[in-house]
C-alpha cells in the first residue's frame, strides 16, 4: 500500500492540473469579446465576420426556419394525410387521396432541399472555408498592430530560434517552399485521416459518444489555432508536439466549439458552426496559450505528459503515403526520404 501512495498522489496532482488546464481552454474559448475588439480595429475583418453572419446565419438558418415554419406547415394544411375528426365512429374513405397527398407533399420538400439546400450547402461550406482563413489574417494583423504580439512565444519545448526569421527563411528559397508545400499536404491528409477515425469512434459501443466529443474538440481546437500558427511561421512538428503535450487545455478549447453539433440537427448544427467557428478563430489567434499553459505548468511543478493524439491518424497517413511509391522501388525509396527529409527537417 505504500508504495501505491506516490503513484496515487502524482495521479491526483495530474488530474488536477488537467482539470485546471481544462478550465483555461474552456475560459479562453468564451473569450468571444475579443471579437468586437478585433472588428474595430479592422474594418476588412467586420466585412468578412458580417458576410459568415449573413450567409450562414440570415440565409441559411433563416432558409430552414422558413421550410420549417412556413413551408411545410402551409403543405400540410393544403395537402393533409388524416381524416378530419368529425366523428369518431366513421371510418375514413379518403385512404388513397391521403396517401397520395403524404407522398406529393414528401416529394415537394425533398425538391426544396435538392434545389434550394444542398446546393447551397456546399456554396457555404466552400466559400466559409475561403472567409475563415481571411478573417483569421485580419485579426492577426489587426492583433499585431495594435494589441500584443501574437507571435510564437518560446516555450520550455522549443529552442530559441525566432520563428519568424524560420518563416522568412522558408518563403525565399526553393528547399523552404518544398517544405511549406509538403508540411501542409501531409497537415491535410492527417487531419482528414483523423477526422474519419473520429467519425468511426461514433459507433463504439458505450463509450463512443464520448470519445467521439472529446475528438471532435481536439479537431476544432487545431483547426481553430493552426490559422495563428501558419500565419506566425510554426512548423508541423512543434504544433503537434506543442499540441500533444498540452492536450487538456485543447479539449477545453474545443469543447464549446462542438456542442452546437449535439444539440441540434444536422443541418441546423452546420448553421450554428458556420457562425460560431470564425469567433473562436478569433479568439484562437488572440489567445496567449503559451503563456497560460506556461504559467500553469509553472504553478503546479512538472507538465501532465504528451498525449499521442494524432498518433493513430499519422501512422495511417504515413501508409497511405506508403501507397503511391509502389514502383519502381528504387524510386519509391528516393522520394520517400525526400518526404521524410522535407517533414523532419526543421525537428
Amino acid at each position: 500500500m505504500e508504495k501505491m501512495k506516490p503513484i496515487i498522489k502524482d495521479l491526483s496532482r495530474k488530474a488536477k492540473q488537467a482539470a485546471l488546464l481544462w478550465l483555461e481552454g474552456f475560459k479562453e474559448a468564451c473569450c468571444l469579446h475579443r471579437v468586437v475588439i478585433y472588428c474595430l480595429r479592422s474594418r476588412e475583418l467586420m466585412i468578412r465576420t458580417g458576410q459568415c453572419f449573413l450567409l450562414n446565419g440570415f440565409i441559411f438558418l433563416g432558409s430552414i426556419f422558413v421550410l420549417k415554419s412556413v413551408i411545410i406547415p402551409t403543405l400540410e394544411w393544403i395537402l393533409p394525410d388524416q381524416c378530419p375528426l368529425t366523428d369518431f365512429q366513421e371510418t375514413c374513405s379518403h385512404g388513397n387521396i391521403l396517401r397520395f397527398h403524404y407522398l406529393l407533399r414528401l416529394g415537394l420538400v425533398q425538391i426544396v432541399y435538392v434545389l434550394w439546400f444542398y446546393p447551397l450547402y456546399v456554396f457555404s461550406f466552400i466559400l466559409s472555408n475561403i472567409w475563415y482563413n481571411d478573417i483569421a489574417k485580419y485579426g492577426f494583423f489587426a492583433i499585431e498592430m495594435h494589441g500584443p504580439d501574437v507571435r510564437v512565444l518560446p516555450s520550455k519545448t522549443e529552442p530559441s530560434t525566432s520563428d519568424s526569421k524560420i518563416h522568412a527563411d522558408k518563403s525565399t528559397d526553393l528547399e523552404g517552399v518544398m517544405i511549406n508545400i509538403a508540411e501542409q499536404a501531409y497537415s491535410v491528409l492527417l487531419l482528414t485521416v483523423f477526422f474519419v477515425e473520429v467519425y468511426v469512434t461514433g459507433y463504439i459501443p458505450y463509450i463512443g459518444k464520448f470519445l467521439n466529443f472529446l475528438l471532435l474538440s481536439w479537431m476544432y481546437a487545431y483547426y481553430c489555432f493552426e490559422y495563428k500558427w501558419n500565419l506566425s511561421g510554426r512548423s508541423l512538428n512543434r504544433r503537434l508536439d506543442f499540441f500533444e503535450t498540452n492536450w487538456a487545455f485543447f479539449a477545453g478549447f474545443g469543447n464549446p466549439c462542438v456542442l452546437a453539433i449535439f444539440l441540434f440537427s444536422p443541418l441546423v448544427s452546420f448553421g450554428v458552426m458556420a457562425i460560431l467557428y470564425p469567433l473562436f478563430v478569433l479568439t484562437a489567434t488572440g489567445s496567449n496559450a503559451d503563456k497560460v499553459i506556461d504559467s500553469r505548468t509553472e504553478w503546479q511543478g512538472q507538465g501532465l505528459g504528451r498525449l499521442p493524439v494524432f498518433s493513430l491518424a499519422d501512422y495511417l497517413s504515413m501508409r497511405v503515403l506508403s501507397l503511391f511509391w509502389e514502383q519502381p522501388q528504387e524510386q519509391k525509396s528516393a522520394e520517400v526520404d525526400l518526404c521524410c527529409s522535407l517533414l523532419h527537417l526543421q525537428q
